[in-house]
């Protein structure tokens, strides 16, 4: 790796520490240890845990050296530590937690500085920068777990307004594909998680999907028709109307945005109603060069969270094998939390059906 491509590198890392440290500057000490929900971790968890990783894979793994503060690293496993019990850790706090952040990029600069890296690397980890791309979706996809737990605390100002921008008015236009055979997962080059690998040919029946999301407007009248609970933060205006409550502040649910924070239960309860059903993920991607990906929420699919032929764990089972099986379903695209280095049409997110916290909306599909 050339010292200008390193200089790139590093210039990444300081972008993502910087967004990462604006979206706590607001906030005092003791908004970062509370613990505002068991389905979040407190976001000095969240901090500590985005430093341990850099110091575990750009340090100690890449470097081998040893880490400042022996065996914390147990304490940000996020496999051993449930978010629900993540409050109660020995993890650092308040002025240390913010001395180990800095010391950790510290010593991965310094560790930069000493590695090549590059296509013929014979590390796989070096190869092509692979473990500094890895580094860099970790950072930005905690900052879009922390932006959720921001919803909950009184008068947070975001980096950019709540919400996801209005859709134009009338009925979604669908999209109509052909039956065939289609390309689905990530191709050999460019950074991808293991998940989204290998790259296989599936067989697609004809389908129509929605060009655009589920707006407020049309699951309003699902709920008015149903009787559905409404998505999270969601409260009546007590004249017949809804607004929504997160950070504290009640603001009118805008119609013709599209609608977020409901479960994969909501969802696929929405599409039964409307006569249509959730796409599998397959559908998603093979539609994803007609849709519109980014600034809008992400999308639940039908699929459930399986592992594509060819799977090979890399470079860690705990990022998505251990999550794989009917437990959880997939999610696709991206929402107005999610950084737009993150984001790519093979990306594959995943959760719990009941979960509502996370930046989740509809998107409908039906047989040709």
């Amino acid at each position: 790796m050339t010292s200008a491509s390193k200089a790139a590198v590093a210039e990444l890392l300081s972008e993502a520490r910087q967004r990462t440290l604006e979206l706590i500057e607001p906030l005092d000490d003791e908004q970062l240890n509370r613990v505002y929900s068991p389905l979040l971790s407190p976001l000095a968890w969240d901090l500590g845990h985005i430093a341990n990783f850099e110091e575990l894979w750009l340090v100690q793994t890449i470097a081998d050296r040893e880490p400042m503060h022996g065996d914390l690293g147990r304490f940000y496993d996020a496999i051993e530590n449930p978010r629900k019990t993540r409050g109660e850790l020995p993890i650092l706090r308040d002025a240390d937690l913010r001395a180990y952040m800095a010391d950790v990029r510290e010593r991965t600069l310094e560790v930069l500085d000493s590695v090549e890296i590059g296509p013929e690397a014979e590390d796989p980890l070096l190869r092509d920068g692979f473990v500094y791309e890895m580094l860099l979706a970790h950072e930005f996809q905690h900052n879009e777990t922390m932006l959720q737990l921001l919803q909950m605390v009184d008068g947070y100002e975001p980096l950019r307004p709540v919400g996801t921008e209005a859709l134009a008015p009338g009925d979604p236009e669908t999209i109509a594909l052909a039956g065939g055979t289609y390309e689905i997962g990530a191709p050999d080059q460019g950074f991808a998680y293991d998940n989204e690998r290998r790259r296989h040919p599936v067989e697609l029946a004809a389908f129509e999907i929605d060009r655009t999301p589920v707006t407020n407007a049309a699951y309003i009248a699902f709920m008015e028709a149903t009787g559905a609970e409404p998505p999270l933060y969601w409260e009546p205006d007590g004249e017949g109307g809804w607004v929504t409550a997160a950070m504290g502040r009640r603001a009118p649910i805008d119609p013709a945005r599209p609608v977020i924070h409901v479960s994969w239960h909501q969802a696929n309860a929405f599409a039964s109603w409307a006569g249509k059903r959730l796409p599998s993920e397959q559908e998603w991607e093979a539609a994803s060069p007609h849709l519109r990906m980014v600034g809008q929420a992400w999308e639940w699919t039908s699929s459930d969270f399986l592992a594509y032929p060819g799977f090979e764990a890399f470079p860690y089972p705990e990022y998505s094998e251990v999550f794989f099986g009917p437990e959880y379903k997939v999610l696709r695209g991206s929402s107005w939390a999610t950084h737009s280095r993150v984001v790519r049409p093979s990306f594959r997110n995943w959760d719990l059906p009941q979960r509502r916290q996370i930046f989740s909306g509809i998107r409908c599909a039906r047989d040709a």
